[in-house]
């Protein structure tokens, strides 16, 4: 009996969990404790190997991010940059189906101890046993169906360095959520870059 007790106190309790949540808007997720913003409130681990820098000698802007043209590019952990996601799909599907069905069925008792020969007597004219029914069926199905899809779709996410391999790639990780209609949609982007693919605009 204490078993089911439980069972039911605990079955209680997370129906009025999802009540409080009836005609609410859902939560984001908070953003303390995930990687991203460990790796911009933390200081990484060193590297094992040094980073070859551009050259300074003999010339008139250093290469400090608060130059003129110094390099604004992301390439430190916990850096921003931008993830551009293009989708541009294509695809046709066509099916056919056909089918025939034809059958035949006849019955007749010509003879029989001479019953359907008396049973003929009190028939209307021109009926008889002999034939006694005669049954012909057809049918056919064909079936046509094709499918057309075009899918494209620009993202732009913005992610997080939150690691620098030893070769110089960059690992990154980022997520955004989009709330429509009291409705959560999470986007999740996370791989590897490297440093000379970001452009000038830091995507």
């Amino acid at each position: 009996m204490k078993p089911l007790l439980a069972a039911l106190i605990v079955l209680s309790l997370g129906a009025c969990q999802r009540l409080e949540n009836v005609g609410k808007a859902p939560a984001f997720t908070p953003v303390e404790g995930n990687n991203e913003y460990f790796a911009m409130t933390s200081a990484g681990l060193p590297e094992s190997s040094t980073r070859r820098l551009a050259t300074e000698d003999a010339s008139l802007w250093s290469r400090d991010r608060r130059s003129l043209l110094g390099d604004r590019r992301a390439g430190n952990r916990g850096d921003i940059l931008t993830v551009v996601i293009e989708i541009d799909e294509k695809a046709e599907i066509s099916n056919s189906s056909g089918r025939s069905r034809t059958g035949s069925d006849t019955a007749g008792i010509p003879q029989l101890l001479g019953i359907p020969q008396r049973i003929d007597r009190s028939l209307p004219e021109g009926a008889s046993l002999a034939y006694a029914f005669d049954a012909n069926s057809a049918s056919s199905y064909q079936g046509n169906g094709s499918v057309a899809r075009k899918e494209k779709l620009t993202l732009r996410v913005a992610a997080t360095i939150i690691e620098t391999l030893p070769n110089g790639v960059l690992r990154i990780q980022g997520s955004q959520e989009v709330r429509v209609n009291f409705e959560v949609r999470e986007l999740i982007v996370q791989g590897f870059v490297r440093p000379e693919d970001i452009s000038r605009q830091n995507e």
